[in-house]
């Protein structure tokens, strides 16, 4: 287990420096320049010329990458180019907003998609084709479309909810708990439909093996069959439905954070692009590549505890 923890992270490094770099690059064609943006429409060719210089972005791209590069390995994550803050106080600031979105709607998909998922294996029929029918929808449905529906009728017609909006848990738990309910349903819904799709595909070809059969002539009853044995047997194709679904949901609070006003990272991403703020844009594919190394070296660590081959690997 530990040398595959240490393979995991071995490999997560050569991912963040190509994410990065990707993201640099991107960056770089977006037409628009930063020193431009700064000094404003009236400023001289010659001013915005001298900020540039001052700002080294007249050097070329992979100068500013590798010098961006050496200054991150040593924990700095540069100064926004805008706002002239430090990049990692701004991220470490709207990190709790969008770790709560995502990890709430995670553990939302997961415990109602796993639920639904064993219901509709254990019984079959009609709560198969619901199943589909569910899935179908919630993949069908766009985020946003259904954030703007939520706003619409939860928070203004009935007025159940705030409609945008974010406090911190330290402020107010039951402040913070009504603004995620709206933004947690809206990404949840997409991977209830998956992790029930999977869960279900998964049970019932676990379902269907002989050593089920067995347990069942040897008197064992069908809870204990189902939560001993077929659920444990089904699990990593779970795991992977749930893993898979936390790093696709980053990309959807971009959206979402949007829609309800949250001052998350993805926010914070919309806000750097048309800015050209560079150091901002590398510091949130920063914080959510190793977002994803994370949850992808939890589930590796989940494969080896639900299978021992796995943890010999």
């Amino acid at each position: 287990m530990v040398r595959l923890i240490l393979r995991r992270l071995a490999w997560s490094v050569p991912l963040l420096v190509v994410a990065t770099m990707l993201a640099f690059l991107i960056v770089d064609l977006i037409p628009g320049d930063p020193a431009r943006v700064i000094l404003g429409p009236t400023a001289t060719a010659e001013q915005v010329e001298a900020l540039r210089v001052s700002l080294g972005l007249d050097r070329p791209w992979f100068v500013q990458y590798l010098a961006w590069l050496g200054d991150a390995l040593r924990g700095d994550l540069g100064t926004s180019v805008i706002s002239k803050t430090p990049v990692i106080d701004q991220l470490n600031a709207r990190l709790p907003a969008t770790l709560s979105i995502v990890v709430g709607a995670t553990v939302v998909s997961a415990v109602l998609g796993v639920a639904l998922g064993v219901f509709s294996a254990v019984r079959g029929g009609w709560a198969g084709r619901a199943a589909d029918v569910f899935a179908m929808l919630g993949f069908a449905i766009p985020n946003y479309w259904l954030g703007l529906v939520l706003v619409a009728v939860v928070a203004v017609q009935l007025r159940w909810l705030p409609a945008t909006g974010y406090t911190p848990l330290t402020e107010s738990p039951w402040e913070w708990l009504k603004a995620l309910i709206l933004p947690v349903i809206t990404l949840a819904v997409g991977g209830v439909t998956m992790i029930a799709k999977n869960t279900r595909e998964a049970l019932r070809d676990v379902l269907a093996r002989d050593f089920i059969d067995s347990l069942r002539a040897d008197g064992w009853s069908e809870s204990r069959i189902l939560v001993r044995h077929a659920l444990r047997n089904a699990g990593i194709p779970i795991v992977t439905a749930i893993g898979v679904f936390f790093v696709g949901v980053l990309g959807g609070t971009v959206l979402v954070e949007s829609v309800f006003a949250i001052p998350g990272l993805g926010g914070l991403a919309v806000a750097a692009t048309p800015a050209h703020d560079l150091p901002v844009l590398l510091g949130v594919t920063v914080y959510f590549c190793t977002l994803v190394v994370i949850v992808n070296l939890l589930v590796d660590v989940t494969y080896g505890v639900l299978n021992p081959k796995v943890r010999a690997a």
